[in-house]
């Protein structure tokens, strides 16, 4: 089956259920199998969750990423192969194997390593994405922030990176948007407070969760946030169509 196999990494967004796309729902349904990734710990994810709404159980498969791991980056590496490893098996079996993945597939997520993997493991494959809503669209919905308008860019920051980056971005022009900064919470906050960007700027996790919490950054707490914290700080505006 490998010359005709596809591999889909479909979108579920940030976790509320009902934020998944109709093609995404129907590229869940149409693949034999959906594979979730899970950490080591071997815990439900928030992506196994959503897919649970639309597929039955008896057809997804739980593969272990080493998704916490950041020190060890020989069993991390360890950890990808095998994980590529399982999902080819799938391929090979099944033919058409979906890979749910928080938010979108294309916009910092496990699926574009794990598709490079399988790609080298499996002649043929197909390797296919379907969009999905991200945590700054969705929190920007919620919190009701204007997350760009006329010429403003929007800048997309991952503070793994470091703290050092999202000052740069924030010392620069239109809206700024910081993802995974929950361990870095206190620098955050003393970035936004040194760029003069505190005022308007909103944080969220969980969102769509019952243990959704979207506060100003003025609130940002000075031990860790959830590690999926999302934060925006929209770009000054003095008046309406002033960006046009």
């Amino acid at each position: 089956m490998s010359g005709g196999s596809r591999l889909i990494g479909v979108g579920v967004g940030p976790g509320d259920p009902e934020l998944v796309t109709v093609k995404g729902v129907n590229a869940l349904r149409a693949a034999e199998v959906v594979v979730v990734p899970v950490m080591d710990t071997g815990e439900r994810g928030r992506a196994e969750a959503t897919v649970l709404h639309y597929v039955d159980a008896a057809k997804v498969v739980r593969v272990v990423f080493a998704l916490n791991e950041r020190t060890d980056r020989l069993r991390r590496e360890s950890a990808w192969d095998a994980a590529g490893e399982r999902v080819a098996e799938l391929l090979r079996a099944h033919g058409t194997v979906a890979f749910a993945t928080i938010g979108d597939p294309n916009v910092y997520s496990t699926f574009t390593y794990l598709a490079q993997t399988v790609a080298g493991l499996v002649d043929g494959v197909s390797v296919e994405t379907v969009p999905g809503i991200t945590a700054m669209q969705d929190l920007a919905a919620r919190s009701g922030s204007v997350l760009a308008e006329g010429t403003e860019p929007l800048t997309l920051v991952p503070v793994t990176a470091g703290s050092a980056v999202l000052k740069q971005a924030l010392e620069g022009p239109g809206t700024v948007v910081a993802y995974k900064f929950g361990r870095l919470a206190e620098e955050v906050a003393t970035a936004l407070r040194e760029t003069g960007r505190t005022e308007g700027a909103v944080w969220g996790s969980a969102l769509g969760l019952p243990e959704e919490s979207i506060r100003p950054a003025e609130e940002l707490l000075d031990g860790p946030l959830p590690y999926l914290s999302t934060l925006i700080a929209p770009a000054a505006r003095e008046s309406r169509g002033g960006k046009l």
